[in-house]
């Protein structure tokens, strides 16, 4: 339930505060203003397939590794797994702000702390995919929540560097937003609705997507 909710949260996010914004704002630009948001959507994509094929880490619901062969224990995998879909996650986080910072990106201070709401939501089970494993596996409560917490500490390092470039990346808005789309929808993709919809129980993951959809959707729509 938890991992659907996630995936609908983020799916809802990615159109809504990242795909839309971002086409809105290429109609400023010389361009066909579909062109940034399909590039910069198939960059992030391709990013991410790229850096999962060749960062060693473990899918959270499994013991096959992805990534080269490395001599790294199944705790150290699950903690790179979701530290590396978190990065994507902070990055569009800090392009929303650093937007409505800049106060003519037609972005809303009410729209960033939509996303940013609804990112910290679905950090929840992401968190747990890391702890829940390591207690079953004999460690202790308060080592396995500081795994958790520590996968989630590059989320905020990558939002606070997106906002210190936010001179230089203003310009670049329309692409980095559909990036950052592209890169959460991979996330969504590749990790969290496989395991969501391992075992007796896919019905209620189902359920999960429809809900964290239609509550990012409102969210984004009323406060936006």
């Amino acid at each position: 339930m938890l991992l659907g909710f996630a995936s609908g949260v983020m799916i809802a996010a990615s159109v809504w505060s990242l795909l839309i914004p971002s086409i809105e704002m290429s109609e400023r630009l010389s361009l066909p203003h579909w062109i940034p948001a399909a590039a910069g959507f198939m960059g992030g994509v391709l990013l991410f397939l790229l850096l999962d094929s060749v960062i060693p880490h473990m899918h959270a619901d499994a013991d096959r590794a992805e990534g080269p062969a490395s001599g790294f224990n199944r705790t150290t995998k699950l903690i790179l797994a979701v530290t590396l879909h978190n990065i994507p996650e902070g990055m569009a986080v800090g392009v929303v702000l650093a937007g409505a910072m800049s106060g003519n990106a037609g972005i809303s201070a009410a729209a960033a702390m939509t996303l940013a709401t609804g990112i910290a939501i679905q950090n929840i089970p992401e968190g747990a995919i890391i702890s829940m494993p390591m207690q079953i596996d004999g460690n202790g409560r308060g080592r396995s929540f500081l795994y958790g917490v520590l996968s989630g500490v590059v989320e905020p390092l990558a939002g606070i560097i997106t906002i210190l470039l936010v001179d230089s990346i203003v310009p670049l808005l329309p692409w980095l937003l559909a990036f950052a789309a592209g890169a959460m929808i991979y996330v969504v993709v590749d990790e969290l609705i496989p395991n969501a919809q391992n075992g007796r129980h896919s019905d209620i993951a189902t359920i999960g997507v429809a809900c964290g959809f239609t509550l990012m959707m409102v969210l984004d729509v009323a406060l936006g």
